[in-house]
């Protein structure tokens, strides 16, 4: 029984020192700037993925961001892991009224349509 509590102890320490602080807090309908390092050969940059807040899996060290936008009119869906090393930091640059904790249905809309209206503070 103690083995185990010992264990529990080690992995929330763990867990612990892998969390980032810097996080704003996220949610669906924000539009968010997530920076993501990208290893090329043996160059490493920083490439920036932004678009629209879908859903906010998990917490703690697992808490899972999926971001989605419009490039080339083609959608593009990109989920992050929040306290993932790749990702160096996230920005929220707006946020949006939601009323769902999922927006999957912005997946059938582009352009005006898909936008939400800004969140009234």
């Amino acid at each position: 029984m103690t083995m185990t509590l010992m264990m529990d102890d080690a992995l929330t320490q763990l867990a612990r020192e892998q969390m980032k602080t810097e996080i704003p807090e996220i949610r669906p309908g924000d539009t968010v700037r997530v920076s993501v390092r990208v290893i090329e050969g043996n160059r490493e940059r920083l490439q920036n993925f932004e678009g629209t807040v879908l859903r906010v899996r998990g917490g703690g060290v697992d808490q899972q961001v999926t971001v989605r936008r419009i490039a080339s009119g083609v959608g593009v869906e990109r989920t992050f892991l929040v306290h993932s090393p790749r990702v160096e930091k996230i920005e929220v640059t707006r946020h949006g009224h939601a009323r769902r904790a999922a927006l999957y249905f912005l997946r059938e809309r582009v352009g005006r349509s898909a936008t939400l209206r800004e969140k009234r503070r």
